[in-house]
């Protein structure tokens, strides 16, 4: 499986930017795929994951009720809408497959390469 994260950039504090992950190579729709982030001297975290299938979803306490994530299959996408940003929420954001949701929060497998996300205050 290969992922591709863009549609990073600059936003305010407040507005709204969405990522996209494309997928290519060997998929499966019962696979898990997710949002990560990893900001200069902290930890990387797990912000969102959900089936390639659609279904249930994890998002992290810090992000749950801004963020979105959600599955185009047919584009072999997923997106993470990015609302009502904070300057906290800036860091590099990678997206990430796994063959479950637990999988995926602790150890994916299967990386793309991050996108710089950063929130001006």
């Amino acid at each position: 499986v290969q992922l591709q994260a863009s549609g990073g950039g600059l936003v305010q504090a407040g507005g709204s930017l969405r990522l996209s992950c494309a997928a290519s190579g060997r998929t499966f729709s019962t696979y898990a795929v997710g949002w990560f982030r990893q900001a200069p001297g902290k930890e990387r975290e797990c912000v969102a994951g959900i089936f390639w299938s659609g279904g249930s979803t994890y998002y992290a306490d810090s992000v749950r009720g801004r963020f979105t994530i959600s599955t185009d299959n047919a584009k072999n996408t997923v997106y993470l809408q990015m609302d009502r940003v904070k300057p906290e929420d800036t860091a590099i954001y990678y997206c990430a497959s796994a063959k479950s949701i637990v999988e995926l929060i602790k150890t994916p497998p299967y990386w793309g390469r991050g996108t710089q996300v950063t929130v001006s205050s």
